[in-house]
C-alpha cells in the first residue's frame, strides 16, 4: 500500500513536528509524521525535559540553604523522580498525537527509510507500507550517544538511563566533560550517587570560554563530585553485564582502567558526545551519503534538520532550522515568496547546572581566529545587587567580546544564578547587529540580574561607548 502526501517527514521530534507544521499551515497541504518510537522525540522523554525537571528542585533545594529567612530544605528524592515522570507525561505519548493530529499532520508508528526519490517505507507494528511524497521529505531522525570501544560490551548507562534513573548507583562514573556530563553530575550527585568524573581534556565544557570550565569545576567539587581532569579511560571491565533496563544498573561492579589507575563503581554514564543517526534511513537507495547529508548536498526535493544535519545539537536550534525549511518547502510548494533567512543567526546555549551557563555567538579564540579586532569586557556576577540578591554567596563571571571596528557583539558568556534567563538578550543584539553605543541605551531594571550589561558596556573603552 503506497499512500502520497505533501510532506513526509522522518522523525516525530520537536524538529520533525515543526518542520511539519511549518510545511503545511497556511496551505492546502498535507503532511505526516513517521516515527519509531515515541512522538515527541528524544527531548520530551530523555533529554531536555527529564533532565531540567530534575535540575530545577535541586537549584532552589540549594538555594534554601544560602538565602536567610527561608527553611533550609533538603531533596525528596522519591518526590523528585515523580515530578521527571510527571514531565515525560509517564513516558506516554497519547499528548502529542493528539496535537499533530489537531493541527492537521498524520502520523505513523515504524522505522522510516527512504526506498527511492520521495519514497519512504515505514515498518512499524501493522507491517509495511509505503509513502509518497509530493513536494518533500524531510530527514528528522536525530541522532545517537557515541560509546568508545572500551565500553560497549559492559552495558554502559547512557543519557536515557541517566534522565530516566530508577535505581540510584551508590557509585557512578561519569565519562566525559559536556553539557550531559556536567547536568548529570550535578543531579545524580544530590540524590545520592558518589560521583566520580574522568574527563580526557583540560577542563569542562571546552566549547566554551576557559573560565567557564573551570568555574564550573569547582563549582562541582564543591559539592561533593571529584572530577579529574586530563585522565583518559584505557578500559571497562564488568562481571555479567545485563540488559536491566533503562535507568536501572546494568548488571555486577564496574572497573574503569584510566592512565591514572583503576576506578571502581556501581556503575558507568557514559557521555562522550552524540553522532548524526543516518545509518539507516535509506540513503544509499538514492546515490547518497552521510556525509552528502551532513555537507548539504542533497536534492531539492530532501532536507535533514535538526541533529541529523549535523547542527548544533539543540533542540531550540533544531526547531528554529525546521521552522526555516518548513517555510521554504511551503512556499516552493505553492509559489509563495520564499521566507527571509537570516544569515549566520548566532547559536545560544544554557547549561543547566549549579550556578547556570549560557552563552551566544562566539568564543574569544573563536572570534579572534576569524580575524576579528576584538575588545572583551568580563565583570563579576557578584558585583551585581540583582544578583547578589538572589543568593547570599553568588559566584560567576559575565564576559562580552566585541569587534572594535564594526563596534558589533559578537558573542557573549555568563556564568551565575539564572543566567539563563540573560542570554536572550545578547541573542537579539546579535541578531539584530546593535552596536555597542547604542546598547547602552538599553537600561536594565534595578535591581535585577541584567545589570550585569552595564558593568560589561561600562567596562569598554570610552571611544567605543560613543557614536562613531
Amino acid at each position: 500500500m503506497t499512500d502520497e502526501y505533501d510532506v513526509v517527514v522522518i522523525g516525530g521530534g520537536p524538529v520533525g513536528e515543526n518542520a511539519a507544521q511549518y510545511a503545511t499551515e497556511g496551505t492546502d497541504l498535507g503532511a505526516v509524521l513517521v516515527e519509531g518510537e515515541l512522538f515527541g522525540g528524544e527531548c520530551s522523554y530523555w533529554a531536555c525535559m527529564p533532565s531540567k525537571a530534575l535540575l530545577r528542585p535541586i537549584s532552589v533545594a540549594g538555594t534554601t540553604h544560602d538565602l536567610p529567612g527561608v527553611h533550609p530544605t533538603e531533596v525528596d528524592r522519591d518526590a523528585l523522580l515523580a515530578r521527571r515522570d510527571a514531565w515525560v507525561s509517564s513516558y506516554d505519548d497519547a499528548g502529542q498525537v493528539r496535537w499533530a493530529h489537531d493541527t492537521g499532520i498524520a502520523t505513523v508508528r515504524g522505522h522510516g527509510r527512504l526506498v527511492g526519490d520521495r519514497l519512504v517505507e515505514v515498518t512499524g507494528p501493522e507491517g509495511t507500507r509505503r509513502l509518497r511524497s509530493r513536494h518533500a521529505v524531510v530527514i528528522a531522525t536525530g541522532s545517537a550517544p557515541a560509546v568508545p570501544a572500551p565500553f560497549v560490551d559492559v552495558r554502559p548507562w547512557g543519557s536515557r538511563d541517566a534522565t530516566g534513573v530508577v535505581e540510584v548507583p551508590d557509585r557512578l562514573v561519569v565519562i566525559g566533560g559536556g553539557v550531559v556530563a556536567c547536568e548529570a553530575a550535578t543531579w545524580m550527585s544530590a540524590i545520592g550517587s558518589q560521583v566520580t568524573m574522568l574527563v580526557r581534556g583540560e577542563r569542562l565544557l571546552s566549547g566554551l570560554e576557559p573560565f567557564v570550565g573551570r568555574e564550573i569545576a569547582d563549582s562541582l567539587r564543591a559539592k561533593g563530585v571529584d572530577v579529574r581532569l586530563s585522565t583518559s579511560s584505557t578500559g571497562c571491565t564488568r562481571p555479567d553485564p545485563q540488559d536491566t533496563g533503562v535507568g536501572r544498573v546494568h548488571g555486577g561492579p564496574v572497573t574503569v582502567e584510566t592512565d591514572d589507575g583503576a576506578v571502581e563503581a556501581d556503575e558507568v554514564l557514559v557521555a562522550t558526545g552524540r553522532r548524526p543517526r543516518l545509518d539507516d534511513v535509506g540513503l544509499e537507495t538514492v546515490d547518497l551519503t552521510a556525509d552528502d547529508v551532513l555537507e548539504g548536498r542533497l536534492p531539492g526535493w530532501l532536507h535533514a534538520v535538526g541533529d541529523a544535519s549535523g547542527d548544533a545539537p539543540l533542540t531550540h536550534w533544531g526547531k528554529y532550522r525546521a521552522r526555516v525549511v518548513g517555510a521554504q518547502i511551503a512556499a516552493s510548494a505553492t509559489g509563495a515568496p520564499a521566507p527571509a533567512v537570516v544569515e549566520d543567526a548566532p547559536v545560544p546555549q544554557v547549561v543547566f547546572t549549579d550556578p547556570q551557563v549560557a552563552s551566544v555567538g562566539m568564543t574569544e579564540e573563536e572570534a579572534r581566529d576569524a580575524g576579528h579586532d576584538l575588545v572583551v569586557s568580563s565583570a563579576p556576577v557578584s558585583g551585581v545587587a540583582g544578583a547578589a540578591l538572589l543568593r547570599d554567596h553568588v559566584s560567576g563571571t559575565a564576559q562580552i567580546v566585541v569587534d572594535r571596528r564594526t563596534r558589533l557583539l559578537l558573542g557573549a558568556t555568563f556564568v551565575g544564578p539564572d543566567v539563563g534567563e540573560l542570554v536572550h538578550a545578547a541573542t537579539v543584539a546579535i541578531t539584530g547587529r546593535v552596536p555597542v553605543h547604542v546598547l547602552r541605551h538599553a537600561v536594565p531594571s534595578y535591581p535585577t540580574s541584567a545589570e550585569v550589561w552595564l558593568r560589561l558596556l561600562e567596562e569598554l573603552p570610552v571611544e567605543l561607548r560613543r557614536p562613531a
